[in-house]
Order: C-alpha cells, then sequence, then structure tokens
C-alpha cells in the first residue's frame, strides 16, 4: 500500500511523497440530492395543445364530409350510368327502348332490362343523398335524371343521361360544369336502326 495514501504516521518517504504535506486521502462523496421539483404541464401549455388538436380535428372533418359527399355523387352517377347502358344494350338489341314510365319500373325485377341481364338486379330506387332517381323510357329515347347533392347543387348539381349524352357538373373531373360530355357508348341514331 503507497504510503502517501494513508495516514502520515504511516508515511515511509520513500515514494517522492512530501510527508508534510497535506493527506491526499480520498474523501468519500457524499450526495446529497439536491431536491427535486417534479414539474408537470402548466394550464396554458394544455390550452395551446388542446386548441391545436381541435383545429386539426376540424379540418379532417370539413375534408372527409367533402370526399364523402363526392363519392356518393359519383355513385349516383355510376347508378344511372348503369341504367342507361342497359336500355343502350337494350336498344341495340330489339332496334327500340323498352317502355316505362319510371325508374322503379327500369330496375324493378320484372323489368326486361334485369330478366335479360342488361342491369343488375336489386339496384336502389334512391340516390344516395336520399332523393329518388327520377326516370322514364319510350321507343324512341329515354331520359334518366339525379337530382345531385341538395346541400351543394353549385358543384354537384343535376345529373341528367339521356341516349347520346350526360348533363351534369362533375366534382373530381376537370370538365366545365353544366357542359354536355359525348356518350361514346350510346346506340346509334334511329335513321341507321334495323326496324
Amino acid at each position: 500500500m503507497n504510503a502517501c495514501f494513508s495516514s502520515p504516521s504511516w508515511h515511509t518517504g520513500t515514494l517522492g511523497c512530501d510527508p508534510s504535506g497535506p493527506s491526499s486521502r480520498i474523501q468519500p462523496m457524499t450526495s446529497s440530492p439536491a431536491p427535486r421539483k417534479t414539474r408537470g404541464f402548466s394550464l396554458l401549455e394544455l390550452l395551446v395543445a388542446m386548441m391545436i388538436i381541435a383545429v386539426l380535428g376540424t379540418l379532417g372533418f370539413s375534408q372527409y364530409r367533402k370526399h364523402s359527399a363526392q363519392a356518393r355523387y359519383l355513385k349516383a352517377q355510376d347508378d344511372l350510368k348503369i341504367v342507361a347502358e342497359g336500355l343502350d344494350q337494350y336498344f341495340l338489341k330489339h332496334g327500340y327502348f323498352p317502355d316505362f314510365g319510371s325508374f322503379d319500373a327500369m330496375i324493378d325485377n320484372n323489368s326486361s332490362l334485369v330478366k335479360e341481364s342488361l342491369i343488375k338486379v336489386g339496384m336502389s330506387a334512391q340516390d344516395p343523398f336520399g332523393q329518388p332517381y327520377e326516370g322514364k323510357s319510350s321507343r324512341a329515347t329515354y331520359e334518366l335524371k339525379c337530382t345531385g347533392d341538395p346541400n351543394n347543387q353549385e358543384d354537384a348539381g343535376p345529373i341528367l343521361r339521356t341516349p347520346g349524352d350526360v348533363k351534369g357538373s362533375s366534382p373530381v373531373s376537370n370538365a366545365p360544369r353544366g357542359g354536355a360530355a359525348p356518350n361514346t357508348d350510346a346506340p346509334p341514331s334511329s335513321a341507321g336502326a334495323p326496324k
């Protein structure tokens, strides 16, 4: 054991230590814990965090409602397209459109469109907004109509399908509002149709 690390009475003076100097004895460290204050969030910090969450929630909910309305509008367009294509296929097969007085008669299980598998079975008579579809057909033409989104007629207004064109606005396309888009799958004009 090194004498310099012990008390001066043990010092031998051989290791180059100064026996008259202070003892370099290592004192044990006493840990006196500093008083720690556990700190939580202040009221102001909680209010700021809640305000940020409320703003983000409001923005998210409004976007959800917007996209939900667009999806319902596209569903209404798709339903009318299915029935219109069924009527067009009937025209190509028979040379004339079937006589129907209402949209309900077109989608009924006993209608000629369903019996000939030109439209799917069990279609809804109401649009996704809860309003009834309108429609009628005669041997020469047909007209299908959806009133659109009652809460947003500017962007999702009425949809009208007749042979050869579709009228209505689309919330997702860049087509001009209210403009007619040609229907490429429309039946040929009655001038060239076989009788």
